[in-house]
């Protein structure tokens, strides 16, 4: 009898529209199929979070957002400069990316992370995933495999074992057009 990994478990997970906690750069994060809304639903109630802040999509590499975005040629130039790493980009979003992930905004945010097991995981699902903090909004956000399991375990559908990576902040945030910092490191 083969046993599944934890890491082809969670990607299954996540194609079949569940919620899976996993390390990212700084925290740990949930996330899911960014088209399944009742996934994205729960993780705004897990959270206690409002639709319109919207998510960040992370993928293992560029062509996984491609549905979601339509950058200009200088907007693309300036985010695969810095990917696969620890920056986001704000970009304008395709007709494709719901309002549940743009937070009604006519933008979307994206990254390619350069975190092994978080791109394992995007390839695993075959998709950009969501990525937002494992907390509660105005908690601190998990950073071990522990505190993910005591906080998320009874919410989530798995939490995918690892480290994070070593950032001990969020990642920065740039705005494509201009690569204007809106949030520093």
């Amino acid at each position: 009898m083969s046993r599944v990994s934890p890491l082809s478990r969670a990607g299954r997970i996540i194609r079949e529209g569940g919620v899976v906690a996993y390390p990212t750069e700084s925290v740990f994060g949930l996330g899911c199929h960014p088209l399944e809304a009742d996934a994205v639903a729960r993780i705004l109630t897990i959270k206690k979070r409002a639709l319109e802040s919207g998510f960040i999509l992370l993928a293992a590499e560029p062509g996984q957002l491609d549905e979601f975005i339509r950058p200009s040629a200088e907007e693309r130039s300036r985010m695969l400069g810095s990917w696969p790493g620890p920056v986001t980009w704000v970009v304008t979003a395709s007709a494709a990316a719901p309002a549940w992930i743009t937070g009604g905004r006519a933008t979307v945010a994206v990254r390619v992370t350069a975190e092994p097991l978080a791109a394992a995981l995007c390839r695993a699902a075959g998709t950009a995933i969501v990525s937002t903090s494992a907390n509660r909004s105005g908690r601190p956000p998990a950073r071990t495999t522990l505190q993910a399991r005591r906080r998320f375990a009874q919410l989530v559908d798995t939490v995918l074992p690892g480290a994070v990576g070593g950032y001990a902040r969020p990642t920065e945030i740039r705005c494509a057009s201009d690569g204007k910092v809106l949030r520093a490191a």
